[in-house]
């Protein structure tokens, strides 16, 4: 549950940054030297760690959970 939570939210967060982020492609051009606005290695690349990333940081939290004894879990709240 907790690592799904992480992986929806990030895929959330690039449906809709990666639209936003072509379309601004016409003002970043003038700070980018020596790459074109929409080099697509790159954008791929930043996928790739944004997911990954996020699946580690849901993975670690989901990990300690499943440690937990529910019932000693319950008492404390």
């Amino acid at each position: 549950m907790v690592l799904r939570e992480a992986v929806v939210l990030v895929i959330l967060g690039l449906m809709f940054g990666l639209p936003l982020a072509l379309g601004a492609t016409r003002w970043i051009k003038s700070f980018l030297f020596g790459t074109p606005p929409v080099d697509l290695a790159g954008i791929g690349a930043a996928i790739v760690l944004m997911i990954a990333v996020s699946a580690l940081a849901g993975f670690l939290p989901a990990r300690r959970a499943t440690k937990v004894d529910p019932m000693e879990a319950l008492r404390y709240e």
